[in-house]
């Protein structure tokens, strides 16, 4: 059970919050409702085998780099809590729980998981040669938005594009802020990042941008599937915590980084889906 506990912090299970709603969002968007419970039910675990799969892969693939990471170095992997071979068996159980959930929805769900995977696999080492890896991030995030609608329509429409274009940006934005704290470390070993490439200043602007094109596609999504005032004002309200989250970081003081990463995105996602859900009722 040791071993366990060891690999859920590792992995940062509870942080599947991040993209989990927006599985939801776009399944009761494409139901026009509650989707039914099998449905939910494969989409949850199909989810959390895909961002299982994905951090278990990003923990061996970076194990060398963490180390070498004074801010990084006491992580599992680095510090002996865990083996590579145990993070590789939960890797490969969490992609056969990828496949399985995505079989048990549609024919659609299962022919894209492969390439899901290649995406949830690969992003990990884009940050090895291009600093666009932030956005390779929030793309992979975004196919949780694609697969939860397809889970119930068994095809893509408008709507779920705009989805994963939020979903793209919003992630991109929060990555940027975060890379902010790696910058002489990323120079140093090579690795790419706008902070490291253009400097903490102009990825924090560009983060600014990512999230304001977020809220731009949160309203287009709104007008596009006709909801009522309840989602407008979720939409404002996470709005508002994306202004407080870059009120936290500026070029000369990070240190309040870890809220904005973590416990605003957290609010979020749970907020818009929850604005979704009244956004459909009123």
């Amino acid at each position: 059970m040791t071993a366990v506990r060891h690999f859920l912090d590792a992995i940062r299970f509870e942080h599947t919050v991040f993209a989990l709603p927006f599985a939801y969002v776009a399944m009761v968007l494409a139901a026009d409702g509650w989707p039914g419970w099998p449905t939910v039910i494969w989409v949850t675990l199909a989810m959390a085998g895909a961002r299982t799969l994905a951090m278990s892969v990003n923990r061996l693939a970076d194990r060398f780099i963490d180390a070498a990471n004074p801010r990084t170095a006491r992580r599992h992997l680095p510090s002996g809590l865990l083996t590579p071979a145990q993070v590789a068996g939960a890797a490969a159980a969490a992609g056969a729980l990828l496949l399985v959930s995505a079989y048990m929805l549609n024919p659609l769900c299962l022919a894209l998981a492969p390439l899901a995977v290649l995406f949830l696999v690969g992003y990990s080492y884009t940050k090895r040669f291009t600093w666009l890896s932030h956005w390779i991030l929030g793309f992979t995030d975004g196919i949780a938005a694609a697969g939860g609608w397809i889970a119930v329509r068994g095809a893509f429409a408008p709507p779920v594009y705009v989805l994963w274009f939020a979903l793209t940006v919003w992630i991109a934005g929060f990555d940027l802020i975060y890379a902010c704290q790696d910058v002489e470390f990323d120079r140093d070993h090579r690795l790419h990042s706008v902070p490291a490439r253009f400097g903490i200043p102009a990825a924090l602007a560009t983060a600014r941008g990512c999230h304001g094109l977020t809220i731009a596609a949160f309203a287009l999504l709104g007008w596009m599937m006709g909801l009522g005032w309840l989602y407008w004002l979720g939409v404002a309200v996470v709005a508002g915590l994306l202004v407080y989250e870059h009120s936290l970081v500026s070029p000369g003081d990070l240190s309040r980084l870890d809220v904005a990463f973590f416990n605003v995105n957290g609010y979020i996602a749970v907020i818009l889906f929850l604005s979704v859900l009244a956004g459909l009722l009123v």
